[in-house]
């Protein structure tokens, strides 16, 4: 990527924010850890869905930004927001990351237009497990559809490399320079930020938290090597993409789609695939229902394969 392109595509302009808000939320996050008040509320009575002032904050910081720099594009967060609120200037980002407007556009998305683009967030992927000190499978998403379809995506893992800090691993040190990282990628450009090493065993990442008959059934099925059992959508597709694991199985509701369209299109941007349990594509247009109620499989390669072991019982308990 030699200089940056003179009048960048709205597609690559909109990636370019969305990498720069993204590490902005990410400190947000740290910062609101070292501060030691999480400000944890329940979004359910059973008290399994908690939210902090990360996903609060980090949340209006994108959201908002986005809004500012691309008037009346239409940004589906996952944290419930008055559409009247008034957010602090010091909390909006307003940067670009050089090494997407540096990019060539592909041609099939140098004409989308603001209408055709539905941004989906997650704030904080992986909530749970911030709040229980699992720094690592926490992630910041942000998917970029196209007329339904996920086509570019941003996941930024702001633990990254924590352990690095001159205080680890008894605290986070957020000053320190190399602690968390960016990935990002389109449709017909790639995935950039990540290193892919192949694994010659078949590895299984599935939730830590969200289990059920049909998801071991599943699991059982693919007759894997290792299981990883780890929290968050996004972390669970960087260890497909870095292959630490070979599948992502997860077949049950409970996903939403904040928590796939950034995945899926990393992964589809380097030839993987996501879909539900019956094979079918998500869509990500702005009036679609936010459950996946078909569930994920998701594999680096072989996709094929993994779905094509799924067991029929399983298949039937959920829709298609």
């Amino acid at each position: 990527m030699a200089g940056a392109v003179s009048n960048p595509s709205l597609i690559l302009r909109v990636m370019s924010a969305s990498v720069a808000v993204a590490n902005r939320a990410g400190s947000i996050i740290r910062d609101i850890m070292k501060a030691g008040d999480l400000g944890v509320v329940h979004k359910d009575l059973a008290k399994t869905d908690p939210q902090t002032e990360a996903d609060r904050k980090a949340q209006k910081c994108i959201v908002w930004s986005l809004r500012r720099r691309f008037s009346g594009i239409t940004v589906i967060g996952e944290e419930e927001e008055s559409e009247k609120e008034q957010v602090p200037e010091d909390l909006l980002e307003m940067g670009d990351f050089a090494d997407v407007l540096k990019a060539q556009c592909p041609d099939k998305y140098k004409d989308v237009k603001l209408e055709d683009v539905v941004v989906w967030v997650d704030p904080v992927d992986g909530t749970k497990e911030y709040t229980q000190g699992l720094y690592d499978h926490v992630t910041v998403l942000i998917g970029i559809a196209v007329n339904g379809t996920a086509v570019a995506g941003v996941i930024h893992q702001p633990y990254y490399n924590y352990q690095a800090g001159p205080d680890a691993p008894q605290a986070v040190n957020p000053s320190s320079s190399c602690i968390g990282r960016t990935m990002w990628g389109m449709l017909e450009l790639g995935a950039f930020g990540y290193e892919h090493k192949e694994n010659p065993k078949r590895v299984i990442t599935t939730t830590r938290s969200h289990g059920t008959k049909e998801v071991q059934d599943a699991i059982d099925a693919m007759k894997p090597d290792e299981v990883l059992r780890v929290g968050g959508a996004g972390h669970k597709v960087l260890l497909l993409l870095e292959g630490r694991a070979t599948a992502y199985i997860f077949a049950s509701k409970g996903c939403k789609k904040w928590d796939t369209c950034a995945p899926e299109a990393l992964l589809h941007a380097v030839g993987g695939k996501l879909t539900d349990v019956h094979g079918n594509t998500y869509i990500y247009h702005k009036d679609v229902k936010h459950m996946n109620t078909g569930g994920v499989i998701a594999a680096y390669r072989n996709h094929q394969f993994f779905l094509s072991q799924v067991p029929k019982a399983v298949k039937d308990v959920l829709p298609s």
